[in-house]
């Protein structure tokens, strides 16, 4: 399979794309074929060794997928072969298959397409912790959100608006 490898450190450009051996699900794990992957600070930041998880070269960068699950570890009951989900993999996800955890997994729903889901998790599992887990937003609060130009800032005016109806 084809993926992006980060070589040595540096910016973006010095990035490759290599022939690798495909990944074999262990157990508790699924293949998925990738459909998309998205692009955060974090993953330009682990490619620099300025982030705090600085993974041995070479890797596979790419911390969030979407796509159709292949293959099934042993153990793995949650999914089946042929569901579209998402999924947080820390690394690998700039490739066209990687191995993820199952229990991790979110299913898409039909009518939102790869691209859209490839970017759910880290924006909104970031926000969600700094609105509900460490902001404690409570009803009658109001909350100002500054910088809502990239994708964090979006997802935390939608959580607050979700919310507004009970805040």
């Amino acid at each position: 399979m084809k993926a992006v490898l980060c070589k040595a450190w540096g910016l973006p450009e010095t990035l490759v794309v290599e022939e690798v051996p495909k990944p074999e699900p262990k157990a508790g794990e699924v293949l998925i074929e990738i459909h998309a992957a998205s692009v955060n600070f974090p993953d330009v930041l682990m490619i620099q060794k300025k982030y705090q998880i600085q993974p041995e070269l070479p890797f596979i960068p790419g911390s969030e997928v979407a796509g159709t699950v292949r293959a099934l570890g042993e153990g793995v009951s949650n999914v089946k072969v042929g569901d579209r989900v998402i999924a947080f993999v820390g690394l690998g996800g700039f490739a066209q298959f990687v191995a993820a955890k199952a229990a991790g997994l979110i299913p898409i729903p039909p009518e939102l397409d790869d691209a859209v889901a490839a970017s759910f998790t880290l924006v909104y599992g970031t926000s969600h912790h700094a609105v509900i887990d460490r902001g404690e937003l409570k009803a009658g609060q109001t909350m100002l959100v500054l910088g809502a130009a990239g994708g964090v800032g979006l997802s935390a005016v939608e959580i607050g608006k979700a919310m507004a109806p009970t805040c």
